[in-house]
């Protein structure tokens, strides 16, 4: 299927280099936010154990539900950062944002145990977590904004699938540092206090992201809409202005979102847990595995989002979503077998899961028009992310432990892809589509 021709100019291409500065500056956000997951993903059991009271079992709940408590709090920052971004420029927010999500990082590695302070080390805990979902929630709807706004519109999805290359990478570089350090530092060093290194890390991959996005001027389309505004009186749309206008749109991305997030959290943040407490393998195994299929998953993005400029997005999403409701359970059953298992598991539903991840980026900001982009981008996402996104981990393991069956986190996937194709069906196809068509119906309802 050919994406569909644009009905306004493609976007004029910036130079080469300013492209590649923008693309940076964008996947450096999404990096520090993923090394954030990777780090307390990988580390859980470490960190349950210095900062939660009870048994280990019930410690790890405790760790798992307050990475989800994160996640309550993006939809408040949605609604602050999204609609500050579109009045005040994506590039000023994503300089803020940037620097609280790092922040906070850094200050959970600087925690005092919970025999030093009892209840305080779980209460800081979820404070800080609070504080990286806020700032969460203006940094990936801005990062995918700014991107999508730079990149030439006929090359999207292929500029937009570096933003998820940084996500990865990100997540790789977490999970890389908690096992090196686990191997040099042996467990007894780790619980006593090797588990907060990689999470002082964070300060200078912040302060770096600050400085790239501090040397690029805000995006064209954005700078191009405020020249056209000067001089005649506009009125910053509100969340029921938003909700109002672009309902369909929100509930489209909301579904969307949806699938997309409760595979990826359960693929990426809960899989380490899974594979070594129900599935019997070693710690260190149980790290291994994904940051395998994480690197599989690394080389293909840009394939599959230079692919979505070609044949569009949705025939992309309708392949991911079809066989992961397929090949879920059969995974997940393959890696029941041991280690070999679980590599080729992993990598099989990294596989199907690629197209989706690869053309978030360029997908859902072509969805909104400019005066709305950042906002609801930001609102639609981190309100779906909230509630199944963050929350899969811990739905996954209570699943398991109520019915007693390890395959109930692929059951979930799978009603999760049933809501993404009806969700699809209703989608536009965004594909080579110019950011400035302000009316094209994609962006109408």
């Amino acid at each position: 299927m050919p994406a569909p021709h644009p009905t306004a100019p493609l976007q004029p291409a910036v130079d080469r280099t300013t492209l590649r500065r923008a693309i940076g500056a964008s996947a450096m956000g999404n990096a520090t936010e993923w090394f954030d997951y990777g780090i307390y993903a990988y580390g859980v059991g470490y960190i349950s154990a210095a900062l939660f009271p009870g048994n280990t079992e019930e410690a790890v709940l405790f760790a798992l539900a307050t990475f989800a408590i994160s996640f309550l709090v993006r939809p408040l920052g949605g609604l602050f950062w999204g609609p500050l971004g579109d009045r005040m420029g994506r590039k000023s927010v994503l300089a803020l944002t940037i620097l609280m999500m790092s922040g906070a990082t850094v200050c959970v590695g600087l925690i005092p145990d919970y025999a030093t302070i009892g209840f305080w080390a779980p209460t800081l805990l979820i404070l800080l977590r609070m504080v990286q979902g806020f700032s969460t929630g203006g940094e990936y709807g801005g990062a995918a904004t700014f991107m999508a706004e730079y990149a030439p519109d006929d090359k999207r999805g292929f500029c937009g699938s570096f933003l998820e290359f940084g996500t990865l990478a990100g997540f790789s570089l977490g999970a890389l540092l908690m096992l090196g350090f686990s191997l040099m530092l042996g467990d007894a060093t780790m619980y006593d206090w090797g588990w907060r290194i990689p999470f002082l890390v964070a300060g200078p991959m912040g302060l770096v992201g600050m400085y790239l996005r501090s040397k690029m001027e805000d995006t064209p389309v954005f700078l191009e809409a405020a020249l056209a505004a000067q001089g005649v009186k506009t009125v910053s749309p509100t969340l029921g202005s938003l909700v109002t206008g672009y309902w369909r749109t929100l509930l489209v991305m909301g579904g969307l979102v949806t699938a997309l997030n409760i595979v990826n959290y359960t693929l990426l943040s809960y899989m380490p847990t899974y594979l070594q407490r129900r599935l019997g393998l070693s710690a260190n195994e149980a790290l291994i595995v994904p940051i395998i299929g994480m690197m599989f998953m690394m080389v293909l993005l840009p394939f599959a989002g230079a692919l979505s400029d070609r044949v569009g997005r949705k025939p992309l999403w309708r392949f991911s979503l079809i066989g992961l409701f397929l090949l879920v359970v059969p995974a997940y059953l393959l890696m029941a077998t041991g280690f070999v298992g679980a590599v080729f598991g992993f990598a099989l539903l990294g596989l199907l899961y690629v197209p989706q991840l690869a053309t978030i980026s360029a997908t859902f900001p072509a969805l909104f028009p400019t005066s709305v982009r950042f906002a609801g981008f930001a609102i639609a996402y981190n309100v779906a992310t909230s509630i199944f996104g963050g929350t899969a981990p811990a739905i996954g393991s209570g699943l398991i432990g109520v019915t007693g069956n390890e395959l109930m986190p692929a059951y979930y996937m799978m009603l999760a892809c049933i809501v993404g194709l009806i969700a699809l069906r209703f989608m536009p196809e965004t594909a080579g589509l110019s950011l400035r068509d302000e009316n094209h119906p994609a962006r109408t309802q």
